[in-house]
């Protein structure tokens, strides 16, 4: 593993994008994005996307330069078509619409459907939790996004199906929840393929719908596919994003025979919460403040490893990463090399 300055990276990426004719704004979102969820632990949401979304692109799975369409608004409800754009800038614009609509009517929810991928869902959160809002987000994938077999199942029916929720603390940083319903996400697959690494126990399982730890079996044919997580908990879960985010909102649910079968679609659900409707904000912040130090307060297992909330393992590897360089393997800088080049884009980084 190679260690680089985020800012390096960030501005290959960034001219990846623009050359790949995405406009300088689109181009810095998708790849401030990127960065970001690289240097908060988020490999699979992060760096190594950015060679797979040209990929997309090229195929037609992906459309530059679009925007958030508003197609139904009814005070506290609205609905965005996404136009297949990049989920970084229909992400963000969907977003500046719920803060608006949530701080107006105390609560609201917006849905996105027809998006090309969201990229990491705890930034959306963050995003609300940053307006003093209370959120929660639901993901899910039609198309080739299916990756996940149901509990008790051997091959893949569902997607990895994510879900964040952020709130505000009285001061400092949020407090963020972000993870998929699998096991693992696909992308952390294809990072351990990438490195050569084995995969974590009771991950995955291969085409035969047996256990492996062999990143390849899941690439393989026929495919393998990933486990929900917490067995039947995850898998209902997951039941539940395929609900909210697809059936719910006309996005359609997992389904290889749907019209997106030949692309990844990604369809979010959120609901935003204004806590000074229901009360003194102090009285709010005080009873996260209190939560949280007395969960904390909790004597750890491990001397070296004390009682975390949710997000302040993202901030750690944050601050870590940005004083280190962010860590990319060989495959994945190769990729990036190889789309940078194929573009015309001038390759000139090298290791910290």
């Amino acid at each position: 593993m190679n260690h680089f300055h985020p800012e390096h990276i960030g501005r290959l990426v960034r001219d990846v994008f623009e050359a790949s004719g995405s406009s300088a704004t689109e181009a810095a979102i998708v790849a401030d994005h990127l960065v970001e969820a690289s240097l908060m632990g988020h490999d699979s949401h992060g760096v190594m996307r950015a060679a797979k979304y040209i990929g997309w692109l090229k195929k037609g799975f992906i459309r530059q330069n679009r925007h958030a369409k508003l197609v139904l608004d009814r005070g506290a409800v609205q609905v965005v078509d996404g136009g297949m754009g990049y989920g970084q800038v229909i992400g963000l614009e969907a977003m500046r619409m719920l803060v608006d609509r949530s701080k107006e009517f105390g609560i609201a929810c917006l849905a996105i459907r027809n998006c090309a991928h969201l990229g990491r869902i705890g930034k959306w959160a963050e995003m609300l939790a940053e307006h003093r809002l209370v959120s929660v987000h639901y993901v899910n994938t039609t198309g080739f996004g299916i990756l996940v077999a149901p509990h008790g199942g051997s091959d893949r029916r569902l997607s990895a199906n994510p879900i964040a929720a952020g709130a505000p603390r009285g001061s400092g940083a949020p407090i963020i929840l972000d993870f998929a319903t699998s096991v693992i996400a696909e992308g952390k697959v294809q990072m351990a393929y990438n490195k050569g690494e084995a995969l974590p126990e009771g991950a995955v399982l291969d085409g035969d719908g047996n256990p492996t730890r062999e990143a390849k079996a899941f690439y393989a044919n026929p495919p393998g596919a990933i486990l929900p997580f917490a067995g039947h908990k995850g898998y209902g879960i997951s039941v539940f994003c395929e609900l909210l985010a697809g059936a719910l909102t006309g996005s359609g649910c997992s389904n290889p025979g749907s019209n997106d079968a030949d692309r990844l679609v990604n369809n979010l659900f959120s609901i935003a919460i204004d806590p000074e409707v229901f009360g003194d904000i102090e009285d709010y912040s005080e009873a996260v403040t209190g939560l949280e130090t007395w969960v904390k307060g909790s004597p750890p297992q491990s001397p070296d490893r004390p009682v975390l909330f949710p997000g302040d393992i993202e901030r750690r590897v944050f601050e870590e990463r940005q004083a280190n360089g962010l860590p990319i393997d060989p495959e994945t800088m190769g990729q990036l090399i190889d789309a940078a080049r194929n573009l015309g884009v001038e390759v000139n980084i090298e290791p910290i």
